[in-house]
């Protein structure tokens, strides 16, 4: 079949066909997603599309990542509604890998997905802390699903959110160690027009805990307003950042993190600059949502 939105392509199908095109000297880019797709997504698929690249759109809701109280069985699976968002976008190709594609071994075998008898990628020290720290099983499995579409797909450039900050970061150092040849790209954070950062679990969220997820938001306006009066101590900014948000009173709102750090390394910045991160995560009601969000203190710096 030809690669278009009409055709949910195979794996087989997608591999043989990008071999072609490559062979055409047609550049391939993958959006990888786990479905449930919004504005967010679409900026991505428009920013593989104006590079001029073939743009291919994987859905898989990787179970490797989540752990065993996580919403892994109620994550939105609308695979219909995500190929219309998807195509929308000018994505050229919807790719939507059966669990035996991506993960053969264990769906033939009954191997675990996670634990010491696993063949998985691990995170490093990038993938220590923050996210990690709460979800020790998140990265290990975001790694081994990233490389496993990377090595289906053979992508020439790799579309991620930089909402999720923390992932780009160690999916740009896996990349680099492993010797991949992709370039890997982040594209800016898309909001709501109140500033909630967009997130496929944010429809999870009812009105008054929409309006309590909000406080992430608000922190980073106080944090950027902070820096931009000369506010450069690390430790002084993050500390008035907690006591806001705990000021506040957000009902249901439970912290996470919040912490300011170096946008490459990820430790822990000491003095602020222009491109120093604020990342911030949260859980709200029950079963608890999780959201998490992200920014550099100087508002217009590029990374």
């Amino acid at each position: 079949h030809d690669l278009t939105m009409a055709h949910r392509v195979s794996t087989a199908a997608l591999f043989s066909s990008i071999s072609r095109l490559r062979c055409a000297g047609q550049r391939v880019g993958l959006v990888p997603t786990m479905g449930a797709l919004h504005g967010g997504h679409q900026r991505l698929i428009r920013q593989s599309v104006g590079d001029g690249n073939l743009t291919v759109v994987s859905i898989f809701v990787n179970p490797s990542q989540f752990g065993p109280t996580e919403d892994f069985d109620r994550y939105p699976r609308q695979h219909d509604v995500d190929c219309g968002v998807a195509e929308q976008a000018g994505a050229q190709v919807a790719w939507i890998p059966d669990d035996r594609d991506v993960y053969p071994f264990i769906r033939q075998h009954g191997e675990a997905l996670a634990g010491p008898a696993a063949m998985r990628v691990e995170a490093g020290r990038l993938g220590q802390g923050l996210c990690g720290s709460s979800r020790p099983h998140f990265f290990a499995g975001v790694c081994t699903v990233v490389m496993k579409l990377f090595n289906l797909c053979r992508p020439d450039i790799a579309y991620f959110g930089e909402k999720d900050w923390q992932q780009l970061a160690v999916i740009r150092r896996m990349v680099a160690e492993f010797h991949m040849g992709i370039d890997v790209r982040g594209v800016p954070t898309v909001r709501e027009p109140d500033g909630l950062a967009m997130s496929s679990r944010n429809r999870y969220l009812r009105p008054e805990q929409r309006s309590a997820a909000l406080a992430l938001y608000r922190a980073i306006e106080r944090a950027q307003t902070a820096y931009a009066r000369g506010q450069r101590s690390a430790a002084d900014l993050q500390a008035d950042l907690w006591r806001s948000v705990v000021d506040e009173g957000n009902p249901g709102l439970r912290m996470d993190y919040l912490e300011l750090r170096d946008p490459r390394t990820m430790l822990p910045a000491d003095e602020l600059r222009d491109d120093t991160r604020l990342l911030l995560a949260a859980w709200l009601g029950e079963p608890p949502v999780r959201l998490i969000d992200n920014a550099p203190l100087h508002p217009g710096h590029a990374q």
